[in-house]
């Protein structure tokens, strides 16, 4: 996996009642937020990333399953530019650092849970394109439910220029 992304599989401990996990401990990271979504079989969301302060994401399927993609945008890493995925399904998580975009296509009706970093502010909300063919993400399937935002959101490459440089998480790894 790209530098800094973590799969975590939950230990989950199960009887005849059910089962039981521990969801978070904190030892590297702290989180402020938490944040519960639901999408229905055949969304993609993304391509999303906060430009300041940045938001580290530990995301954990609570039901269903996903797609999650991720995309190296710190212009000085070896792999700026570079996706990958991972499917999640219940009982996984994976952490996302501070200096990736995120999205995900539901593969099932889906619910989320997301800790992150940093508070949401919207008007350091940005993101390019699910389908930007200079990323060249390989979906698992085609013609997705979209936001208006995502289906108007603008090229990775111009929101590379419009300062990838200058925003402030750039120093924090």
């Amino acid at each position: 996996m790209l530098e800094g992304i973590k799969l975590i599989q939950l230990k989950t401990f199960s009887d005849e009642r059910g089962f039981f996990s521990e969801l978070y401990r904190e030892e590297e990271l702290s989180f402020v937020q938490d944040n519960l979504s639901f999408s229905k079989k055949g969304v993609i969301r993304g391509m999303h990333f906060q430009s300041t302060p940045g938001q580290a994401k530990l995301i954990t399927v609570i039901s269903g399953s996903i797609f999650d993609v991720f995309v190296d945008i710190r212009p000085d890493s070896e792999t700026f530019g570079k996706w990958e995925g991972v499917e999640l399904v219940s009982g996984q998580q994976l952490l996302i650092p501070v200096g990736f975009a995120h999205g995900f296509a539901a593969l099932s009706d889906v619910h989320l849970l997301y800790k992150m970093s940093s508070f949401y502010h919207p008007e350091t909300e940005k993101g390019f394109r699910y389908d930007d063919p200079a990323v060249g993400i390989k979906w698992p399937f085609e013609d997705p439910i979209l936001s208006e935002r995502d289906r108007n959101a603008p090229s990775f490459k111009e929101v590379v220029n419009e300062g990838l440089d200058s925003w402030s998480w750039r120093s924090v790894r």
